[in-house]
């Protein structure tokens, strides 16, 4: 299938890499198709495209990459609603923001993506050790300013 991206143009996106968010981001009820990019090689960051609003994009990444002990701990009718028993058939993702020189992630409303049905849901936890703006990257000066 072809989306239309206001970053990338035109992108033809397989169809396992669709994700439906039955009840939308926070913030955006609305919108409940999204696919998720890799446009470049890098391992570390995607963006998570809307499919009916070329404008609408999230950079995202798994935070287990830079938080080696961030535990996402959801209630049973958490898992039930998305069709999971446990956390082992997930992907576990956060949206990432550039927040002066940091790349941050919210790490208190991660997105909990069902990995072979395709159906996530963003699930604001409990634990109040995490925040909205955890630091996971500090940017050097060369790619600040190449990012402004």
């Amino acid at each position: 299938m072809v989306v239309n991206t206001s970053r990338f143009g035109a992108v033809d996106v397989d169809e396992h890499r669709v994700i439906t968010f039955e009840k939308g981001l926070l913030g955006f009820a609305e919108h409940t198709e999204y696919a998720l990019l890799q446009p470049t090689d890098d391992e570390y960051f995607y963006w998570l495209q809307s499919l009916d609003d070329p404008d609408l994009a999230f950079v995202v990444t798994d935070p287990s990459l830079f938080i080696s002990d961030y535990q996402v701990a959801l209630k049973h009718e958490q898992l039930a609603e998305l069709g999971l028993d446990t956390l082992d058939d997930a992907q576990v993702m956060v949206i990432v923001n550039k927040r002066g020189e940091w790349l941050t992630g919210n790490l208190l409303g991660p997105l909990v993506i069902h990995s072979t049905q395709r159906t996530g849901r963003q699930i604001v936890l409990a634990d109040r050790r995490y925040d909205t703006r955890v630091p996971l990257v500090e940017l050097t000066a060369g790619v600040a300013a190449a990012s402004a």
